[in-house]
């Protein structure tokens, strides 16, 4: 297999291929994925997406859109080239472009939950939701209703997951979510305005999240950076819309010296900050220190250069 094949082989499989261990506890009842053959795809469509792949991680977009449009000409999975073109129309702001591409992915894979992770994110930064969208995507299908719970759950949007909790058929799930959603409106309403922040403290301190929050801190503390590693990926797994977990995941294998990986795991974070500024800023450090060991100082500049203009 040549370079560009075995290249083009990995990057098909990260976008396809879903994670085992967060697949048990967020990706409801996986999909069969269809086995990808590297020999279905022509050598044009290889060179053509990872090209657009090596644009857009130097965040040249224009010319990493141009490429995944000339490659959608080809008739090659769409699939894989509508997500790709929504990843790289919301990286360059532009909104509308990516939400056409986003729904397109959707209605390919309703069941993936990246897919619908970057969807959420880009009518986030429109001031959407999901719901907005829903007479153009499979918005019954199970899975994916779901996975829309957990995202708005993440993202504190009780309400609206109340609300299509409400339509879907009974099940342990729909129960465990109602309960704890119940929890959260009820002390909303219930409680003086100026305690409820107080409140939520209170109730976040008995969330997993929270858990993985303090364990994470102090294994910081102790600079236990094996132990941060396992911990993040286990957070980062469980909880795929939580910035910080790919921060700190990013930080333990930069400080062990895996420094390829870092970057990895780093970029994918930034793909689901909303706004958060303080984090990407940290993941903007971490990038720059991981391209400065691998001696590529003009991506560590650039890097470097995002948190001295506070983007």
């Amino acid at each position: 297999m040549n370079k560009i094949g075995y290249l083009f082989y990995l990057a098909i499989g990260c976008i396809l291929t879903p994670i085992s261990t967060y697949a048990q506890k967020v990706i409801f009842e996986e999909e069969e994925s269809a086995e990808l053959s590297l020999e279905a795809y022509s050598d044009e469509f290889q060179e053509l997406f990872f090209e657009a792949l090596k644009q857009k991680g130097i965040e040249n977009y224009d010319r990493a859109i141009n490429l995944f449009l000339e490659g959608k000409t080809l008739g090659t999975n769409n699939a894989v080239i509508d997500y790709e073109l929504a990843k790289a129309y919301l990286a360059s702001k532009n909104y509308v472009q990516a939400q056409e591409y986003a729904i397109a992915a959707l209605n390919s894979k309703p069941e993936d939950y990246w897919v619908l992770q970057t969807a959420y994110t880009i009518m986030a930064k429109q001031g959407l939701m999901l719901d907005d969208i829903k007479n153009k995507i499979p918005f019954t299908n199970a899975k994916m209703q779901k996975n829309i719970v957990l995202i708005y759950y993440e993202h504190q949007n009780y309400e609206a997951a109340k609300e299509l909790l409400l339509e879907m058929k009974s099940s342990s799930f729909t129960k465990e979510y109602s309960l704890k959603i119940d929890d959260h409106l009820r002390i909303k309403k219930e409680k003086p305005a100026e305690l409820f922040e107080e409140v939520e403290k209170q109730v976040t301190k008995q969330s997993p999240i929270d858990n993985y929050l303090n364990t994470l801190s102090a294994l910081l503390d102790k600079s236990d950076y094996k132990e941060l590693q396992l911990k993040s990926m286990e957070a980062m797994e469980n909880f795929p819309a939580q910035p910080y977990f790919y921060y700190t995941y990013g930080l333990a294998l930069n400080m062990q010296g895996k420094h390829k990986e870092a970057v990895s795991i780093l970029e994918s974070g930034i793909d689901v900050i909303i706004d958060d500024n303080e984090i990407l800023n940290k993941i903007y450090k971490e990038l720059a220190d991981a391209y400065t060991a691998l001696g590529n100082s003009s991506k560590a500049n650039l890097y470097l250069s995002k948190i001295k203009s506070g983007s």
